[in-house]
Order: C-alpha cells, then structure tokens, then sequence
C-alpha cells in the first residue's frame, strides 16, 4: 500500500484514441492521492497517443519526466503500466530516471509502489509482459496477412470496377460536376476521382 504523507503527487493519463477518456483514471487516481494524504501539484494527460510512441512523440509525458528531473514532484500516479509505455526499454528507463532523481511510481490498477523492492521488481515484470502482449499482438497480424497472402486474397483497398471508372471519368470530361458530386454519384472515395482525373492528366 502507498504511504509517506504530504508527498507532492503528479497524475499522469493518456488514452490512446480520441473517442476514449481519461476522467475514470483521474477520478480513482484523486481518490487515492486523497486517502493517502498526497497533494497533487500537476496533471499531463496525453489524449488520443499511443503508448508505443516514445517521449518525443508525447508531450506530456515529456513534460512530466522533465519535471521529475526538476525534481518538482515525489511521486508520479498513473492508472496502470500499459498507461506510461508499451516498450520494455522505455519503462524500465522511466523507472529509472524516476529513482534517480528521488521520485517514486504508484501504479493504481497493479497497486505497485515503488518504495518497496517488490514493487520495483513487480513493475519490471509488468513491463514484460506489456511488450510480450505487444509482440504477440505484431505476430497474429503478420500472420494473418500470410495466410490471407496464401489463399489469394487480395490485401489492402479494394479496386474500383472498370465501368465505374469509364463513368468517373465520363463526368469528369463532361465538367459540369465537382469532384464531390461525381464521387456521391457513383458511389466511391473522392480520392478515387481525384486519381482518375490525374490519370487522365498525365
């Protein structure tokens, strides 16, 4: 269980679609920040990043670790492993840089404190299994697309029918129709009428 009172506490959130939120994780985190009598000095909240991408490509958390660097806050909350990073490399770093710089994790879904040694070995582990998650994940994929490879079917968009096509770019010379309204009309993608009219074009 987390302790140490009147430690200054920094949440961090990140979901990693726009349709997602984060105010669940805010909520318990706040909770919990209250029960252990923890003042919370900063929120980063990356919304709609995968955890994948590495600190350059989130900002907030970027900003969070300069912070811990700073030493502004004691220690950083967040809602579970898989919140701060998919990376084995990335996580075990962060944890690193954190100890470092005398700042502690609090994994609220794992309820890992890093103040203990268990936890810090517990968080390492996580972090394994997070990047095996991931791999297998890669792996499926890669092989689904094999498979798909190997019964002839065919990968990616499907291919717009030549009559369409010939329709498309009948309008197209005829100029009395935008774009948009061609696409409505035969029922494709606006870029496939823009690729068409370059086609024609060239």
């Amino acid at each position: 269980m987390a302790g140490k009172a009147g430690r200054r506490a920094a949440l961090y959130l990140r979901v990693s679609t726009n349709g997602q939120t984060t105010e669940n994780q805010r909520l318990e985190l706040v909770a919990m920040a209250d029960r252990c009598g923890w003042t919370i000095v900063g929120t980063y909240e990356d919304a709609g990043i995968s955890g994948a991408k590495g600190r350059d490509k989130r900002p907030e958390f970027d900003r969070l670790c300069r912070d811990a660097a700073r030493r502004r806050i004691d220690v950083v909350m967040a809602w579970s492993v898989d919140r701060l990073g998919r990376s084995l490399q990335h996580l075990v770093q962060f944890l690193a840089d954190l100890h470092a710089n005398g700042v502690d994790l609090y994994l609220h879904q794992q309820g890992i404190d890093t103040t203990t040694p268990s936890g810090k070995a517990m968080f390492q582990m996580l972090g394994v299994f997070a990047e095996f998650e991931r791999a297998m994940i890669r792996e499926r994929v890669q092989a689904g697309l094999a498979r798909a490879r190997s019964q002839g079917k065919r990968l990616g968009r499907p291919t717009t029918a030549a009559a369409t096509e010939q329709a498309v770019l009948s309008d197209l010379r005829a100029g009395t129709m935008g774009m948009r309204k061609i696409a409505a009309k035969h029922r494709v993608g606006v870029s496939v009428v823009q690729r068409l009219k370059a086609s024609a074009e060239s």
